[in-house]
């Protein structure tokens, strides 16, 4: 069996930006070299200066090497029937194919990491960094951060692990039905298997185990592998920084999306951007004019004692009330959209009533500013939402009081059918913060439960 053990060097501008500057192949039999080709590439764009000082390569030296379709032939014919391997292989294989495919070539070989290979086969080190093994190996490195030198250490370190190989590590790599080869470096594979197939929240984790993404999934297996999968720039970037992944089971969909939103305000995860938001700034309140027409604003929270929704920021405020307008017909002045003006643009357009010039009634007007104000957050009652437990035995649920979330939590079947208030369901929670995220996620939960009422008892009708 032959492989090419490969490392390369790049602008370093991520799987999609990056371009390669230098690369090395090492065609290796098992015991021997016996092929090499190295060569510096023209990347056709300029090379960072944090790039430079780290490899040593210069826009001078690379001016006049091949450009990359130049060398790809040869690339194509070395790797050809033969393992390609490299150390934190996804990282240098993505690049590589990512070239080919702007050269409208399929480029694909088996692969093996010497970083997932190292940690099965020499385990309990500190780090599995190219430079720390070879330290630990006494493995000369002749030129770190450039391509051969780092080629030429990782064959020596791979001839060493197939010495070491007691167990067929490298076989059970190879097997298809193997997914060590999309797995992170850094991350067991006991760890991903042992993930259940369950509604619950997942946690990356680098080497500090420090959580750095939390997710939510249907099925929290499935959804983990897919990450590894994925080819955008940051997936691909948490990917190699995740060593651990822990979960917690919840039961059902909502119960995991309500502890994912709560975990990430928890945790503020560098991978996590949609709700790693601060406090709620701004509220949405309504008051009657001396017309006893009902208006709709906004203001910042601390001045307004009962909001009917709070917002993160002026636009998202705004942007909500437009959608309101749009759906109930609503008056863009009375909404505080448009000011300044005796009757609003919107009536011209005819999508406004006219009852900001009197040509309807404040009667009919407020009725659908009420339907628009029933229609926002989850209310003012008391409620208990019912999801299926993490056991047969058990149930889960989420609790509002007065319009408030106050977290979830679980009961014993049988504890359940003692309970017959919600405030009673208080002694079983677990107390978790309210805020915009959460009314959004009970509210269209609430929402897709009643047109499916509502779809069942038109079946029933009919």
């Amino acid at each position: 069996m032959l492989y090419t053990v490969v490392d390369i060097e790049t602008t370093g501008n991520g799987y999609k930006g990056s371009k390669i500057t230098e690369i090395s192949i090492f065609v290796f039999d098992g015991k021997n070299i016996v092929d090499e080709f190295t060569s510096l590439v023209n990347p056709e764009q300029n090379i960072p200066a944090y790039i430079t000082n780290l490899t040593g390569i210069t826009n001078a030296m690379v001016r006049n090497a091949p450009k990359f379709y130049e060398i790809a032939k040869k690339i194509t014919e070395i790797t050809e029937d033969a393992i390609f391997v490299a150390h934190n292989v996804n990282f240098d294989y993505n690049i590589i194919h990512e070239e080919f495919k702007n050269l409208g070539f399929d480029f694909k070989r088996k692969k093996l990491c010497t970083v997932r290979l190292s940690r099965k086969i020499i385990p309990g080190l500190s780090s599995y960094s190219l430079g720390n093994i070879c330290i630990s190996e006494n493995i000369p490195i002749n030129g770190r951060h450039r391509a051969k030198g780092d080629a030429e250490a990782t064959t020596e370190l791979f001839k060493r692990l197939i010495e070491r190989d007691d167990n067929f590590t490298i076989n059970s790599f190879l097997n298809p039905k193997s997914r060590q080869a999309t797995l992170p470096p850094l991350l067991d594979k006991k760890i991903v298997d042992d993930l259940p197939e369950t509604f619950g929240v997942y946690y990356f984790k680098n080497e500090a185990k420090e959580v750095i993404y939390v997710g939510k999934a249907n099925n929290i297996k499935q959804r983990v592998i897919s990450h590894f999968y994925d080819k955008k720039k940051k997936e691909q970037r948490m990917c190699l920084e995740t060593a651990h992944i822990s979960f917690t089971e919840t039961g059902s969909e909502l119960l995991a999306l309500l502890l994912e939103s709560s975990e990430i305000k928890h945790f503020y995860p560098i991978y996590n951007r949609a709700q790693r938001r601060a406090g709620e700034a701004v509220g949405l309140f309504s008051y009657e004019d001396q017309r006893g027409i009902i208006h709709l604003a906004y203001n910042r929270l601390k001045l307004i004692p009962n909001a009917i929704m709070k917002y993160y920021s002026v636009a998202e405020c705004r942007t909500f009330l437009e959608s309101l307008c749009t759906e109930f017909e609503l008056c863009p002045k009375y909404c505080h959209l448009q000011t300044n003006v005796s009757s609003c643009f919107h009536y011209q357009i005819k999508e406004c009533k006219g009852v900001c010039c009197e040509k309807e009634s404040v009667e009919s007007y407020n009725n659908r500013v009420k339907d628009a104000i029933k229609s926002i957050g989850i209310g003012a009652e008391n409620l208990v939402i019912k999801q299926k437990g993490r056991t047969k035995n058990e149930i889960g649920f989420a609790l509002i009081l007065d319009g408030i979330y106050k977290g979830f939590g679980y009961l014993e079947i049988h504890q359940s059918e003692e309970l017959k208030n919600p405030k009673d369901y208080l002694l079983f929670v677990e107390p978790k913060k309210d805020n915009r995220d959460i009314q959004r996620i009970i509210a269209a939960y609430l929402k897709k439960k009643e047109k499916l009422k509502a779809i069942e008892n038109e079946k029933i009708s009919i």
